[in-house]
């Protein structure tokens, strides 16, 4: 029986995105689950029963938090409760009065997707995405953060390492620099397809979280060794309540339960969530989300 709480958890906003990128659920539009937007009341209902222990919440799963209309009221509500407050975001919809907005919510981290530093390089991954809002999303943050004195606002650049614009890392850490960002993360690119060759690889797989195998296609670097501190620390809430174990169960095929069915102390302390972590220090390659996590590997996630 695992008797603690998750310290950390993400909540998902909405599963609704403006863009279509090739190696995410939510821009090829496949989901097999429900797709919609968390009520305020739902986003309550989970906060109280996570209780005052919940340290550190992500306001993202998938799709693009700011299209929820009342994205904001949901961080306010965690930052009430004295929770460390973080957010990715493709930066398309930060106008000057959002930026405000934003940093007067209290929002702790925010990460900005920015995957290439010119149109072309962008437009790669991001597709229908413009590189010159995510920069001038970028500077309208940045300024508003100025305004307000004691702004602990943390934004992040994430760079989502491709084939594309693995040349344009070092000109990153300089555009970081000059605009005023935090802080830059590289990322390592997620495949489905880890059978054949796929344009999206950077060709320093330095890079990647994948190597190439003797049959041509590519695995994983990860050893998988059979433990994982997220299924003891952490868990993912879809927007409509359901409780899967970690982010890669990106179309929940790992339900535990629904928060709107079941008080999340029986869940996680379920028989069904037992059996999952106790299959997990097993065998956790034979866990089909696990099968694409970089946990327990030397590469970014």
């Amino acid at each position: 029986m695992h008797w603690g709480k998750p310290m950390a958890v993400s909540i998902e906003p909405t599963t609704t995105c403006n863009l279509k990128c090739p190696q995410c659920p939510s821009g090829l539009r496949n989901f097999t689950r429900p797709t919609g937007s968390i009520s305020l009341d739902e986003n309550k209902l989970i906060l109280n029963q996570l209780g005052p222990q919940l340290g550190y919440v992500n306001y993202y799963f998938q799709g693009e938090p700011f299209i929820h209309p009342e994205f904001l009221s949901l961080v306010k509500e965690a930052r009430n409760r004295n929770i460390y407050v973080v957010t990715s975001t493709n930066a398309h919809f930060i106008s000057p009065e959002k930026a405000t907005e934003i940093v007067a919510s209290g929002l702790n981290e925010l990460i900005i997707s920015i995957d290439g530093l010119d149109q072309e390089a962008y437009e790669t991954y991001r597709i229908n995405g413009k590189l010159e809002k995510v920069i001038s999303g970028t500077k309208n943050i940045i300024e508003a953060k100025k305004q307000v004195a004691k702004s602990q606002l943390w934004v992040v650049f994430q760079f989502l390492v491709t084939s594309a614009n693995e040349h344009q890392i070092d000109a990153l850490y300089e555009l970081a620099n000059n605009l005023g960002v935090d802080e830059v993360r590289l990322k390592t690119i997620q495949i489905y397809d880890v059978e054949h060759e796929n344009d999206l690889l950077p060709r320093n797989l330095n890079y990647s979280r994948y190597r190439k195998n003797k049959n041509g296609g590519f695995e994983l670097k990860n050893k998988f060794k059979n433990k994982c501190w997220r299924m003891w620390s952490s868990v993912v809430f879809t927007w409509d309540g359901k409780v899967v174990p970690c982010c890669f169960d990106k179309d929940a095929e790992f339900q535990m339960g629904s928060v709107k069915q079941t008080d999340f102390d029986t869940i996680w302390k379920s028989a069904i969530y037992t059996d999952f972590r106790r299959k997990l220090q097993q065998h956790r390659q034979g866990i089909s989300i696990c099968t694409n996590c970089s946990e327990g590997s030397k590469v970014w996630v």
